[in-house]
């Protein structure tokens, strides 16, 4: 998949005239790329398409138009795009209450390593989680996550013949499985890998 480079983006100017409209078809294309694990996970998966939204607004947000400045936040988002070999998802954990929130993430601790994808016929892929920066603490996990999750060529080959996905989290506190993956999301997903 494409990196995100200065050229596919618009002028701050361009971009607030077509906002509502690129939002509008942003969060069309996130419905099915969106994946509830239970009641308080979610996995967002990531693509050139989120991730060239994410800076758009994170320029606009903070006026940024000096091409150094532009360069920072495509080099610092561009991680976050599938590689053709992989999807990448950011990893919501949610709970409305603050305290059970707070509560709950010193219970959920190494949550973001037992998240799962599995193709039919073969093992579980795990996740690898936050590359970037350590997320987590001795005491608790933290309410978002980046991961990875790196399919052999063989389980990409699988998932274009039909075969079906499930994915899941398999924690001591925390068990929620998906199983199939609903069509039109496998559909999304398989746009991201190339073998």
């Amino acid at each position: 998949m494409a990196k995100l480079t200065q050229d596919k983006l618009m002028t701050l100017e361009a971009y607030a005239k077509a906002r509502d409209t690129i939002r509008t078809e942003v969060m069309a294309h996130k419905k099915d790329r969106n994946i509830a694990l239970g009641d308080h996970v979610t996995l967002i998966f990531e693509d050139e398409q989120t991730i060239r939204y994410q800076v758009q607004e994170m320029l606009r947000a903070e006026k940024v138009f000096e091409e150094a400045g532009i360069q920072d936040e495509i080099d610092a988002y561009n991680p976050l795009i599938p590689d053709g070999s992989n999807w990448k998802a950011t990893m919501m954990i949610e709970y409305e209450d603050v305290e059970e929130r707070r509560h709950m993430l010193t219970q959920l601790l190494g949550i973001e390593d037992r998240v799962w994808v599995q193709v039919a016929g073969f093992e579980r892929v795990y996740a690898i989680a936050d590359e970037d920066l350590e997320r987590a603490t001795e005491q608790k996990t933290s309410a978002v996550h980046f991961l990875r999750f790196e399919l052999p060529t063989e389980m990409s080959r699988a998932l274009k013949q039909g075969t079906l996905l499930s994915m899941g989290v398999d924690h001591p506190n925390y068990q929620a499985a998906i199983d199939p993956v609903p069509p039109a999301a496998r559909t999304s997903l398989l746009r991201d890998l190339q073998g």
